[in-house]
């Protein structure tokens, strides 16, 4: 063989693999379709009650069947430094290729369902975090506590409690954690006002009232 074939045969497998390693991300979002147990989807169903379903772009996600293929033992806590609608917005937008599962309100605690708890959804800046974790955003800035109403804390206690119960996952600091508490990830969100122990209490609260 030739040296000029050797080298073009290099260049075409070196091409092939660059290709795929840029893929490989895309080829995952689809290989659920042929796991053989996928999940039953419904449009529009939620995950918890009481949620309005605003669809996330599918940018934005990770098609899965969650916790088949990966286990989900952690919820992230969120402030997106945005109004409600303008977070809505954002994750609807698929140049941002980010989202959470939930988005609550801050005037009264709504709750809209983004994602379904199935799927993974880029949220935590950290691959290993997004596929074991639910993300939920809460409307307002770190350094604006005005924004962290009653309504908003029980509304969110509420959420929480349910994914806990739903996953298995305890209730503490160790698996309820704020995005800043991801490993490798630099932010400042929920932000210092945020009040932890208050809000494991109320989900704590919450769980107990679901028996």
């Amino acid at each position: 063989m030739s040296r000029r074939a050797v080298l073009t045969g290099a260049v075409v497998l070196g091409g092939a693999g660059a290709l795929g390693y840029n893929r490989r991300e895309d080829l995952e979002r689809w290989w659920w379709r042929y796991s053989g147990a996928t999940a039953p989807r419904v449009e529009g169903e939620v995950d918890h009650a009481g949620a309005e379903w605003i669809p996330a772009s599918g940018a934005n996600l990770r098609r899965a069947n969650r916790p088949r293929d990966f286990g989900v033992d952690r919820v992230v806590v969120h402030m997106p430094e945005a109004t409600y609608d303008v977070t809505l917005k954002v994750f609807q937008d698929p140049s941002h290729r980010a989202a959470t599962h939930y988005v609550v309100r801050s005037r009264d605690g709504h709750v809209a369902q983004m994602v379904r708890e199935l799927d993974v959804a880029y949220h935590a800046g950290n691959r290993a975090f997004n596929e074991r974790s639910v993300g939920i955003e809460h409307e307002g800035w770190a350094d604006q506590p005005e924004y962290l109403t009653e309504a908003m804390y029980r509304s969110s206690a509420a959420l929480v409690a349910g994914i806990c119960a739903r996953h298995g996952i305890p209730v503490d600091r160790d698996h309820i954690v704020g995005h800043r508490e991801v490993p490798d990830v630099v932010r400042i969100c929920p932000g210092s006002a945020w009040e932890w122990d208050r809000y494991i209490e109320l989900v704590r609260a919450e769980r107990d009232a679901l028996g």
